[in-house]
């Protein structure tokens, strides 16, 4: 285990706060749980991020909503709004909270995408982010002219010229193209805007950028890749990463296996910020910290939400199941179909294989066994407990800081903000002010 770092040699803590959307973490069905898609739902939680000096708001995106057995899942009811709208509109409402959005770079295209970000840039003053992810999904692809046409190993080789393009354009205009003259007013500086000049596999641009430079002139990247080749694109362009690998040791590991990737590519590893998802329960006291922890598990997964998740992995028909018996004593079938538009991770016949000893060396029941597969990182004490391990995966290098996704939008992050962050201020020296405008800024980069 990595020794933890003490004195002057501290890192600084970063936090982030992620808008759920309904998925299986957000307990949507709770009284005290609002609207997925009304606006004052993300301005609250956006407004809670800046009350407690957060970096940035994290806002995911999914192109189609998922299906299961032919039907549309019932955690994707609600929709899912257009990305660059809602950060738009929470640019307008929020002063120094820094706003990242997924886009992906399957289905769009490079010129469109600089366009969107640096209008974003300008519109925050330099807050925005772009959290890059990559799809070869054809059921995704259906909802698109040119359906699900990337081949899977062609993915990061897309993504790594979609960056370049973008990056191309966000460069192209110097930052003395705009003069002010005393004469004939603003003008534009024709010889200081370059041309982008783009032929790769994927792309073949020849164009000019329709904005001058943002205020950070390039968003912040965020990528969440975990696989091999998803880790070396991360390393090599992506200013932050967004990962799962949240317990301490896992952490430690994919924090040195990234940061490495990042030195060969001849990056400053300390420039590549590592941010795992968790979530958090707090109470008065641990015990009533684990009471609540448990309950808001059994809310997030019922005994249908079981069952489904269960078929995600075996791949057929579990429905004649009890969520509260055993395991299947059948074997995984080949029916990728079953559940469309959802990442899936890992060999499902590896997976089902591990969580059928996992069930029999704990005697677990469907139910308890998804609750215990699919549980993030859960922070989960009183407020001081949970203030002391965030400050302990940080300094053991295990990340960089923590996107946090509470379990209730849109209030979720408040109690956070109200208990653990003034101990973290006192404590650990956490922020109390912005010190910076930017992004970029927050992050020291």
């Amino acid at each position: 285990m990595t020794a933890v770092r003490e004195g002057n040699h501290r890192k600084p803590i970063h936090l982030a706060a992620h808008f759920p959307g309904v998925n299986n973490t957000t307990v949507w069905s709770d009284p005290e749980s609002g609207s997925q898609i009304e606006f004052d739902s993300f301005a609250h939680l956006a407004r809670a991020a800046e009350r407690g000096f957060f970096d940035f708001f994290f806002l995911a995106e999914g192109l189609r909503l998922r299906e299961h057995r032919g039907r549309i899942h019932d955690l994707d009811v609600v929709g899912r709004p257009d990305t660059f709208t809602v950060l738009a509109a929470l640019a307008a409402v929020t002063e120094r909270l820094g706003l990242v959005g997924t886009i992906n770079t399957t289905f769009n295209e490079p010129f469109e995408v600089a366009r969107q970000f640096a209008t974003l840039d300008h519109l925050s003053d330099g807050r925005a982010g772009w959290n890059m992810v990559t799809s070869s999904d054809a059921f995704t692809g259906e909802n698109f002219r040119r359906g699900g046409f990337l081949d899977y190993a062609d993915r990061y080789v897309r993504a790594a010229e979609f960056v370049t393009v973008a990056r191309q354009f966000w460069d192209s205009w110097a930052d003395d193209a705009i003069r002010a003259d005393a004469d004939s007013g603003i003008y534009v500086n024709p010889d200081r805007i370059n041309t982008v000049d783009f032929h790769g596999k994927q792309f073949d641009v020849h164009g000019v950028a329709t904005l001058p430079a943002s205020t950070q002139r390039h968003p912040v990247l965020l990528q969440a890749g975990d696989s091999s080749d998803g880790r070396a694109f991360g390393a090599e362009y992506a200013d932050a990463l967004f990962t799962l690998h949240s317990a301490l040791e896992a952490g430690q590991r994919y924090y040195a296996d990234v940061k490495q990737r990042a030195a060969a590519f001849g990056r400053n590893p300390d420039r590549l910020k590592v941010f795992p998802a968790a979530t958090f329960v707090l109470g008065d006291t641990a015990a009533e910290a684990a009471d609540r922890a448990r309950h808001i598990r059994y809310q997030q997964v019922s005994g249908p939400t079981a069952i489904a998740m269960l078929e995600q992995v075996w791949q057929r028909d579990l429905s004649a199941y009890d969520p509260d018996g055993p395991l299947p004593d059948i074997e995984p079938a080949d029916d990728p179909t079953i559940t469309q538009g959802r990442v899936r991770h890992g060999d499902p016949k590896a997976i089902a294989a591990a969580w059928r000893e996992r069930a029999e060396a704990d005697k677990l029941s469907i139910r308890e066994l998804i609750i215990a597969v699919t549980s993030r990182q859960q922070f989960v004490g009183t407020p001081a407990e949970v203030a002391d391990e965030i400050d302990l995966h940080i300094q053991s290098d295990a990340c960089d800081g923590f996107i946090l996704v509470p379990h209730l939008t849109p209030h979720g992050l408040d109690e956070f903000v109200d208990r653990v962050v003034p101990l973290l201020q006192e404590r650990y020296g956490f922020r109390s002010q912005y010190d910076g405008q930017t992004l970029r800024d927050h992050l020291g980069l």
